[in-house]
């Protein structure tokens, strides 16, 4: 049983991490590289992850800057940002691509907190499936009722431990959106 309660909890460690990495894509009004991981640029033909192919560093608060390691491939690099879709617009010197993040308004800070109370919600259902699972594991080791009871309760522990964290982490999420 001790196993079992263990793989619960990794399972759900493995979960809030899964939230944290959403809700860094959340974009709060402040440059993030993070913002730009899942960006893919054709390099000779080949779809390549941007952060191979440069620097990505912030000189301000609300700008990044792409640093191609190859400048034949700037304007890939501003054509795979624009295409991503990320309501912000890449500009090139010649050398080096330039995005600026701009300021967001307050409808749209309601709905980036509307976003990450959703990803939130859905890090609870996956909590809530593994507790399932869990029981559903517990049932057929054929335990007896005290033991299974006993590792329901842990399994229900865990579960009200992991997301009081997700609340804890939404809450922090939501002050950073709504922070001008």
């Amino acid at each position: 049983m001790e196993s079992l309660i263990n793989a619960v909890e990794e399972k759900m460690k493995s979960t809030i991490v899964n939230l944290e990495n959403r809700f860094t894509n959340v974009r709060a009004g402040r440059a993030n590289p993070s913002m730009l991981d899942g960006i893919s640029v054709s390099y000779y033909g080949v779809d390549t992850p941007l952060k191979q192919l440069a620097n990505i560093s912030v000189p301000e608060a609300r700008q990044l800057s792409i640093k191609p390691f190859d400048k034949s491939i700037l304007g890939d690099i501003e054509k795979a940002i624009f295409e991503a879709n990320l309501g912000v617009t890449p500009n090139n010197n010649g050398e080096v691509v330039f995005i600026v993040i701009p300021a967001l308004n307050e409808e749209r800070r309601r709905e980036l907190v509307k976003q990450v109370k959703q990803i939130a919600e859905e890090a609870k259902i996956a909590l809530r499936n593994i507790r399932q699972d869990a029981n559903k594991d517990l049932e057929n080791l054929e335990l007896p009722l005290d033991d299974e009871k006993k590792g329901e309760d842990r399994v229900q522990d865990l579960i009200s431990k992991y997301n009081k964290i997700i609340d804890d982490k939404l809450k922090d999420k939501e002050n950073d959106l709504m922070t001008i």
